[in-house]
């Protein structure tokens, strides 16, 4: 839904050149300029109280600097969050009717907002094809939540002698987001649709790298009659996130990055005891059986492997075919890898647009290059990318890879590297691949294509993940829950299983006799 076809940018962003609040916006990649504060606090933009170093925020297309980033301190965190607060005390006593007309408007404000997915590709790197999907699940996702936000009750429970006990679904307060860089918007509605359906207020952090979008959300909010401090946006990197982590007024934390952050999270928030939701990374296993369509099977593959250049954390990297059709399967995906199209991320032919900034695309290489050394073999891509536009020579692409010869104990096998680099494994028993399916500290995701629907179950039902698909990979329905085991963290995102996460049961008693008493 929401794909289409024609220029680089839509008719409605192009007759506007300004994105309201935000910037000057071409019909061009290598032409946004940010001009206007990206802390958002009491309903407005706003420069950070304090802080400290400026980070440079790159558009990686061109590798050229967006703007610098003023990372929010210690006084700007507590006014945020001082902001939420006095919001929440209004939205919590509406009822939940009145907060489903408030999201619905929000979900109808971003259909129409043409240009959030221009922002989001050109701060995130992705095409404007995979980038229009995000925002399209982004008002879905505040759709399905102000369905919900309607329907929050609890239970009435009969007791002895005419006597009855209740439960009360309440809000925590303020909670706090932290998103990252691969889906910023989308991210962002993730957590604050359950957080405010439930009646809590949220400050939000996103990534320093893509700070851009967010903000948008924030203002749409705004617009739709949110109270002005209900949805705050502050700026800055792992320090920012430590103070919004520790800040006592801070009723929960949800986190969404990479397993050595989540950790230092969930340290902090045990001091405060505080709730966390953790979303964290994954290394996930995609088992294609013989009996699989051969056609689904390698469509799943690369849709598993190479939406956002690689940078997805249940992507299934580790893809075990069954030997015999080893060789069938892997030349027809090394093949459709080939032809993937790379190149400025505003052209509506592109697939593969520029990785997040210059570290990451050196880490990815790193990678690729160990993987070589310890055997594997590189079947198509891993080498840079340069487009033949000039003002592309300095962004940040590769080309996608396929590797092959993998063994199991190969780093390139065990670690999450978040680039467009799949690992081809064969293997010739169910008992087996399950096995080794399962040999990973990760648990966020899994799939398999067979035609058995037997097998298919069995499969999943055996695998140690919190996200499965069976005969597809890489969907996200806003009504299904999603989240992982083991170190791929805990919690749910999505679905009604959210709700549980943003809200908290009260048990009332009530006594219609007299009170017996032992003394």
């Amino acid at each position: 839904p929401g794909l289409r076809a024609g220029s680089c940018l839509p008719p409605c962003l192009r007759s506007l050149l300004v994105a309201p609040g935000l910037a000057t916006m071409s019909s061009a990649t290598g032409t946004l300029t940010v001009q206007q504060p990206l802390n958002y606090r009491a309903g407005a933009r706003v420069q950070p109280a304090d802080g400290g170093q400026l980070e440079e925020v790159f558009e990686p297309a061109t590798g050229r600097v967006l703007c610098k980033l003023p990372c929010s301190g210690e006084k700007e965190v507590d006014l945020a969050v001082q902001s939420a607060k006095a919001a929440f005390k209004i939205w919590s006593q509406m009822s939940g009717m009145e907060r489903c007309r408030v999201m619905l408007e929000a979900a109808r404000i971003i259909r129409q907002r043409e240009e959030i997915a221009t922002m989001e590709t050109i701060n995130n790197g992705k095409s404007i094809f995979e980038a229009r999907v995000d925002i399209d699940i982004s008002w879905q996702c505040l759709e399905y939540y102000a369905g919900l936000a309607g329907s929050l009750a609890g239970e009435h429970i009969q007791l002895p002698g005419g006597s009855f006990g209740y439960t009360r679904r309440e809000p925590l307060g303020v909670c706090v987001g932290i998103g990252a860089w691969n889906y910023p918007f989308q991210i962002a509605c993730w957590k604050s649709g359950p957080a405010l359906a439930c009646g809590n207020a949220m400050v939000f952090k996103p990534s320093p790298f893509t700070p851009i979008s967010v903000v948008r959300l924030a203002e749409i909010f705004t617009e739709a009659g949110v109270p002005k401090g209900l949805f705050n946006v502050v700026q800055g990197g792992a320090a920012t996130g430590q103070l919004l982590c520790q800040h006592p007024d801070v009723a929960k934390i949800s986190f969404t990055g990479s397993v050595p952050t989540g950790m230092k999270i969930m340290e902090m928030a045990a001091k405060g005891i505080k709730p966390v939701t953790l979303e964290l990374g994954g290394k996930s296993p995609l088992i294609i059986f013989s009996d699989a369509d051969l056609e689904n099977a390698v469509k799943g593959a690369l849709m598993a492997n190479f939406l956002t250049q690689g940078e997805v954390c249940c992507n299934g990297t580790r893809v075990f075919v069954e030997r015999k059709i080893l060789d069938t399967f892997t030349k027809e995906v090394v093949k459709r890898t080939q032809k993937i199209k790379i190149g400025d991320p505003l052209l509506e032919d592109t697939r593969m647009g520029a990785l997040i900034n210059r570290p990451h695309l050196n880490r990815v290489q790193g990678f690729i290059k160990q993987a070589k050394e310890q055997g594997a073999e590189v079947l198509c891509g891993g080498d840079l990318y340069v487009p033949d536009d000039p003002k592309l020579k300095n962004g940040y692409y590769m080309r996608p890879c396929v590797l092959g010869n993998c063994k199991d104990d190969m780093t390139c096998v065990k670690e999450e590297i978040f680039g467009p680099v799949m690992a081809i494994l064969p293997f010739d028993t169910e008992e087996e691949v399950l096995e080794r399916a399962n040999a990973t500290k990760f648990g966020l995701a899994g799939g398999v294509f067979t035609r058995d629907i037997q097998k298919a179950h069995r499969v999943v039902a055996a695998l140690k993940a919190g996200m499965c698909f069976i005969n597809n990979y890489n969907v996200s329905p806003v009504e299904l829950p999603f989240g992982g085991y083991k170190s791929s963290g805990f919690g749910r995102e999505n679905g009604r299983a959210a709700i549980e996460y943003y809200s908290q049961l009260k048990t009332v008693c009530v006594e219609m006799g007299d009170v017996e008493s032992v003394f």
